[in-house]
């Protein structure tokens, strides 16, 4: 079973990658249905075709999923040059008018049907097959039982799932709310997320504070946030009914999100096939509860019971993302750097008048903490380290690898870049070296426990 796993920027790609995906999706410019992703654009398809290189046998899809107009596949076709740029494995189109187009200008890439086309039947699925479609991803209100049956009845057909994220209150999430309500169409790509909001149902307006019940039927729910979807312990059940690839949802998602899910739905796949004992795979798995969600359902793989079952409230997290681990920085070059500037500030105090250098002096005792010089220590490296969020020196990290469960660690050091100063705090911009002795490498994700935060 093929994994495949959410990127809305370049980072998360990369994190996708390391951590588990056979394939990773992303969205190019303005044609893909998360325009609040980063999505991709300009140069980037260079550090794209670099990554891909690095990654053999990983595949890249592009998502190219919303209902186009007119103008907009004009625009799309006065952008094909550089889109033909991209190493793009197969386009993601819910549009049948693009179907010709693609195949036309990207004759080496293969085209897969989006969920939002609806599809949850055989024959709109052999439908496809005769178009010359290589997979349906299919719509998420199909259950396993008509998962076989479609296999079965088209057995050469690809079939992708959802296996795992938000799921959309709209039928195969092809949603009006958000453009009624607020002007953005959930169909283009600017969906607002109105059905996670926090109505006050059936307020009447001369009985300002009574609310009249609102009542759940055998075909409808009228409460409109649904539970995210977990798959997670019933890999085996999607296998059987002839599931050819698992995807995550989450383009928006952040990278410790895309990471962690990518990482326990590897594993468990991995235990599914022999690679690895489920007891192997469980500490993984079980990392997945961890990462902000909702209450889990299995959505309407079962009974549509299960998927008319509401939640409230936001997603949570246990821990913060704070950064990550950058490429390793040669320890001795470092401090061989260090100790000379440790040499010119000490020329440079030497040279000054005494008044001169007793106000200086003075000044450097009463902040004292920008003035330490960290010291060279046995089995400790030093790392690029990429700050997400404001991180006081001594703060307990937790470093966690694509292998690594989790490593705490509160006798690192931060030093400045620049100046080969011990920093007594990072934030978002402050590019820094991290100097530890844990066995963490590049791409490791550095946490905390959670403080508010909704990773």
């Amino acid at each position: 079973m093929e994994l495949v796993a959410p990127a809305g920027n370049l980072d998360k790609l990369r994190y996708a990658y390391a951590y588990g995906a056979d394939t990773a999706y992303i969205g190019l410019k303005k044609f893909s249905l998360r325009v609040k992703a980063d999505n991709f654009y300009e140069d980037e398809y260079k550090n794209i075709i670099e990554l891909k290189n690095a990654n053999p046998g990983k595949r890249l899809f592009c998502a190219l999923n919303i209902a186009f107009h007119n103008k907009d596949i004009e625009n799309f076709l006065s952008d094909l040059d550089y889109f033909k740029k991209y190493p793009i494995d197969a386009f993601i189109i819910q549009d049948v008018g693009m179907i010709n187009i693609l195949k036309q200008n990207f004759p080496e890439a293969h085209i897969h049907i989006s969920t939002q086309a609806n599809c949850i039947n055989k024959h709109a699925v052999k439908f496809y097959r005769d178009l010359g479609i290589n997979r349906v991803v299919l719509g998420r209100e199909a259950g396993l039982a008509e998962i076989r049956e479609i296999k079965d009845f088209v057995p050469e057909m690809e079939l992708e799932v959802f296996g795992h994220g938000a799921m959309c209150i709209a039928y195969a999430g092809r949603c009006l709310l958000s453009a009624y309500l607020t002007g953005r169409s959930a169909n283009a790509g600017y969906c607002s997320h109105t059905c996670r909001w926090d109505y006050k149902l059936l307020e009447e307006k001369q009985r300002p504070g009574e609310y009249f019940p609102v009542w759940e039927g055998d075909d409808y729910t009228a409460i409109l946030s649904s539970k995210d979807l977990c798959m997670i312990d019933h890999l085996a059940e999607m296998q059987k009914a002839g599931v050819d690839a698992l995807k995550i949802e989450g383009r928006m998602k952040s990278l410790y999100y895309v990471a962690m899910v990518t990482r326990a739905y590897r594993k468990q796949i991995d235990a599914l096939q022999g690679k690895i004992t489920k007891e192997e795979a469980a500490p993984f798995v079980e990392e997945l509860y961890k990462v902000a969600h909702r209450e889990f359902a299995t959505g309407f793989y079962f009974d549509r019971e299960n998927a008319d079952k509401t939640t409230a409230g936001e997603s949570s997290s246990e821990y913060d993302l704070v950064g990550t681990i950058g490429e390793e920085i040669d320890t001795d070059s470092l401090f061989a750097k260090i100790e000379q500037n440790q040499k010119d500030d000490k020329a440079a105090l030497d040279a000054m008048h005494p008044n001169e250098l007793k106000a200086v002096l003075a000044a450097r005792q009463t902040h004292s903490d920008e003035y330490i010089w960290p010291e060279k220590q046995a089995g400790y490296r030093v790392f690029a380290f990429n700050a997400m969020n404001k991180l006081d020196l001594g703060t307990e990290l937790e470093f966690v690898g694509p292998e690594l469960l989790g490593i705490k660690d509160k006798d690192y050091k931060f030093i400045d870049i620049d100046t080969g100063k011990v920093r007594t705090w990072v934030s978002h911009g402050h590019n820094c070296y991290i100097y530890t002795k844990s066995p963490v490498k590049q791409d490791f994700i550095v946490r905390i426990k959670n403080t508010g935060g909704k990773n």
